[in-house]
């Protein structure tokens, strides 16, 4: 299923179709700042399971990042530094991942990882969707870092490839093919494991 929403003016009736598949336990392929993403809820561990086989991902071993609508709620998912909220708080919303230590409100799949990435994207259709639902969403790219193809871009070819494997696919025009940027916040030695479109600030 296919639902087109404008990031300009998200329909709230939309963003709810999307929010109850969520709630469902649904896999939804939504835009960000960046690329297309999959996700599901975070907290939903039979859907995480799902994402992580559908991407050929071990949970225990993998890097997970979440989505939250913004900074206020983040200490129940990660624990956070002054300095790394200042550095976030200047750089967010924005095409970031910040890499920081979990914390408990997390699920039992998570707690094998010391760290979870977190991302405000600056987009207004995922922040909608995420806002509305009132919880974290697990993402990770529709493609592999290394190997972006136009299928990546199109969210209509997204929906074509990911047929009776995700639920939804949100289409908010074409996407891009830069990844974020990934930086470490795991102390206050802030590291860029991976330049990509963002640029600190």
């Amino acid at each position: 299923m296919i639902v087109k929403i404008y990031p300009e003016n998200p329909n709230p009736r939309d963003v709810g179709r999307v929010v109850q598949a969520l709630r469902d336990g649904a896999l939804v392929v939504y835009p960000t700042d960046t690329v297309y993403a999959i996700g599901c809820d975070a907290l939903n561990v039979r859907a995480v399971e799902r994402i992580c086989k559908l991407k050929g991902i071990n949970p225990q071993k993998s890097n997970l990042s979440v989505i939250c609508p913004d900074l206020s709620n983040l200490s129940g998912y990660a624990q956070v530094s002054n300095a790394a909220f200042k550095l976030m708080k200047r750089n967010l919303p924005g095409p970031f991942t910040f890499i920081l230590p979990t914390s408990s409100r997390l699920p039992k799949i998570y707690k094998n990882r010391k760290e979870v990435g977190i991302r405000v994207p600056d987009n207004g259709i995922i922040l909608a969707i995420v806002r509305e639902f009132g919880q974290p969403v697990l993402t990770m790219s529709v493609h592999d870092e290394h190997e972006m193809t136009e299928y990546g871009t199109d969210p209509e070819l997204i929906e074509e490839k990911y047929a009776g494997v995700v639920d939804m696919v949100v289409d908010g025009g074409y996407g891009g093919t830069e990844p974020s940027t990934v930086v470490s916040c795991l102390d206050d030695d802030f590291e860029i494991i991976r330049q990509g479109k963002g640029e600190l600030r």
